[in-house]
């Protein structure tokens, strides 16, 4: 591996990430305005920001292990400077080999610098290949990953049936989504064409587009008698991330298409419903609260979007690991944890008071309201003011004016 001819003619520096140093693009040197995008404009693309993202991947595989319990080859078929592999390799036990790949030229020879500036000649490989071209020539069932992480700028459905041919039974499959404008609505025709599903530009939109990449995900893999089982998932700033659990049959791919269906929604009074099935008998038009015409968003995936033990073993590896947003990691993990029996939606207590033209009511008073009246409540990591519950729209309503009056603001 080690190449003494390869040269970096660009600006770059170290930074230490994990457990790792790594070579990357001095982003300062390739912008002219505050208003660039720093990342877009490097030969190489990095970006500092998804460190929480890479952070997140190392609890993930690592609880995957956990669950497997076997040494697992791993690919990261959209490297960039080999960051994301590069922390597998060191920071995951149990990985015994790692596959990075770029077809930029400059990628994969910073990436092979990095491979060998960490000491991982033996355990990863570094490829310049079209990411679909390298997952293909891994499709044959002696050849197949562990575990594949696919983290584009923008979309990663190209790539998701040639990464499902790509694994093992039982294997790990992380998709990142960065394209959040089709996604929650603001070009619905694009999330149509890369997704299959309508959006809806509600206040949930960034639960919406989870549900949407999971549902293209399900539907993508059923096509090959594929079932899936979502470990966890969630929204952070500019992007979206599944990660999920595979397995072979034909029963279990039937079994996710029947966790597909609709999200309905009134923009009038926030009335919402779900509807499962791809092919319902019948969509409501008109919103039976206020007669007004519903908006209908899908088909999306209408199924659990986490697993409760996963995020416990999640929550485990990170007591074991040094990780500079530990705090803020912890506080994902645990939300998504608190949130995994709850239904799909939620209401964001800002724009729910503006609507009736009230105060807002304090976030814990009105969970305990709900709980007392018999309902589901939960926090959602989705938005620090929201709240996932069972309620009809038209009840919380009347939890709300109950929860001012007792607070002494109505």
């Amino acid at each position: 591996m080690k190449n003494k001819a390869l040269k970096i003619d660009f600006p770059t520096e170290i930074v230490g990430e994990g457990k790792v140093k790594i070579l990357v693009p001095k982003l300062e040197a390739f912008v002219k305005s505050p208003s660039e995008y720093a990342p877009s404009k490097a030969p190489v693309f990095y970006n500092p920001v998804m460190e929480l993202n890479r952070d997140l991947a190392v609890l993930a595989l690592q609880a995957y292990q956990r669950m497997v319990d076997r040494e697992i080859f791993v690919c990261e078929p959209l490297a960039g400077c080999g960051v994301r592999g590069i922390r597998f390799a060191v920071e995951v036990e149990g990985v015994k080999e790692v596959l990075v790949n770029d077809i930029n030229e400059k990628a994969s020879q910073l990436a092979m610098l990095n491979v060998e500036m960490n000491g991982l000649d033996k355990r990863v490989i570094v490829k310049k290949e079209d990411a679909n071209f390298l997952l293909a020539t891994h499709g044959a069932p002696r050849k197949r990953f562990d575990a594949i992480d696919i983290d584009p700028f923008g979309s990663p459905a190209p790539y998701t049936d040639s990464a499902l041919r790509a694994l093992r039974n039982g294997g790990f499959l992380a998709l990142t989504a960065t394209d959040m404008a089709p996604l929650c609505g603001v070009y619905p025709k694009a999330c149509v064409r890369r997704y299959h599903g309508k959006p809806l530009r509600t206040e949930y939109c960034h639960e919406l587009a989870v549900r949407l990449l999971a549902g293209f995900l399900a539907v993508t893999a059923a096509e090959y008698d594929i079932g899936v089982e979502f470990l966890f998932s969630h929204s952070t700033g500019h992007y979206v991330r599944v990660y999920a659990k595979i397995a072979y049959g034909a029963k279990r791919a039937d079994e996710n298409i029947q966790k597909m269906g609709y999200v309905i929604h009134c923009f009038t009074c926030f009335y919402r419903e779900t509807k499962n099935g791809i092919f319902p008998s019948s969509l409501p038009s008109e919103c039976p609260e206020c007669g007004a015409n519903l908006s209908i968003g899908g088909p999306l995936w209408l199924g659990k979007i986490a697993n409760k033990e996963f995020c416990i073993l999640m929550k485990n590896e990170l007591n074991k690991k040094r990780l500079r947003q530990r705090e803020k990691i912890e506080k994902i993990v645990d939300l998504v944890k608190g949130e995994v029996d709850a239904p799909p939606t939620y209401y964001v207590l800002d724009k729910f008071s503006d609507a009736l033209n009230l105060p807002v009511p304090p976030l814990k008073a009105v969970l305990e309201s709900l709980r007392g009246g018999g309902f589901q409540a939960f926090l959602t990591h989705f938005n620090p003011k929201g709240v996932k519950s069972n309620v009809p729209t038209a009840k919380l309503k009347e939890v709300f004016r109950e929860t001012l009056r007792s607070s002494g603001k109505f």
